[in-house]
């Protein structure tokens, strides 16, 4: 019997602290044009989970601008800070793979057993096998498998084949988090699956994440998508380029300032356009170049083609 894969279903899953910037939509560009070339379903969800950092308005002015530039949701935009019931329940599903972690910051950063790829500390276990006497919960932590068991590869559609083994370069790590709000690692793996997304194509900052949430899906039994990650934007001191390095936020004031903005981060991404086009003077002209040139990049690069 044959299995067809199910159908193509994307998303661009922004953080509202802050506006739009030019290494945001270089990712938004991206997941769009990936979509609508798999003649799929493009979603947009609103991560703000960590309330604490999110900016009051950020949200609203992050979806009119990718309305403005032409970039439209397929479907309701989901905001994770409403989906709080859904993380709860997943939790509680794999009670038996989750422990109370009474360590602090400081304890943490005292006993790592180093730094993940992504710099985050590599937890040494000391709550692994019950909390220490007097200690109280602070936060919910995965039990990762041990070495040997621990090793987590995927194939990514820029990148590579890539692998990871958790105990060593993750340690277990956290699905809530001492300020009571639930960790971006279970949010995305919960959401993505109960969106139904085939395919997640976001920055390269995440892809040492990817091994993690893999692990997740696992333990939840629920499907794993394909990864796409696209380089960073960075700034002239080699820092990914976002709120907290100074990054200006896009506000195009006119439809050429808006394909401007476009043609900024289809350039990034090595996008050819078209040379009998010239340089699109309006946005149908711009997206009328740009998904073929989305095209031919992926059969330009092993593995990366129309999956």
């Amino acid at each position: 019997m044959m299995h067809l894969n199910p159908p193509y279903v994307g998303r661009f899953a922004p953080s509202p602290t802050g506006p739009l910037h030019a290494g945001s939509l270089v990712a938004a560009l991206a997941s769009y044009l990936d979509a609508r070339a798999h003649h799929g379903r493009w979603l947009v969800r609103i991560e703000d989970i960590d309330e604490g950092r999110s900016v009051p308005g950020a949200a609203e002015a992050i979806l009119a601008l990718l309305e403005r530039l032409g970039m439209r949701a397929d479907g309701e935009v989901v905001w994770q800070s409403r989906r709080k019931h859904l993380y709860q329940a997943a939790a509680e599903r794999i009670a038996a793979h989750t422990y109370p972690c009474g360590c602090n910051r400081r304890e943490i950063a005292d006993s790592r057993l180093g730094f993940a790829p992504d710099g985050a500390a590599i937890y040494p276990g000391t709550c692994r096998h019950g909390l220490p006497q007097g200690r109280a919960m602070r936060s919910l932590r995965l039990r990762v498998p041990d070495p040997g068991y621990d090793v987590v590869g995927f194939t990514d559609r820029f990148a590579g084949d890539v692998s990871q083994r958790l105990a060593a370069e993750s340690g277990d790590f956290v699905l809530k988090r001492a300020d009571g709000f639930w960790a971006y690692q279970l949010a995305v793996v919960v959401d993505d699956a109960e969106q139904g997304v085939t395919d997640v194509v976001r920055g390269a900052d995440l892809l040492d994440s990817t091994p993690r949430q893999i692990f997740l899906q696992r333990v939840l039994g629920v499907p794993t998508p394909r990864y796409l990650h696209v380089p960073v934007v960075r700034n002239a001191e080699g820092e990914k380029l976002s709120k907290q390095t100074g990054a200006l936020a896009l506000a195009p004031g006119d439809e050429a300032g808006a394909v401007e903005a476009l043609l900024q981060a289809a350039r990034f991404l090595q996008l050819e356009l078209e040379p009998r086009l010239g340089r699109p003077a309006s946005l149908a002209a711009f997206w009328d170049a740009a998904l073929p040139a989305w095209r031919r990049l992926l059969a330009a690069r092993p593995g990366a083609a129309l999956a």
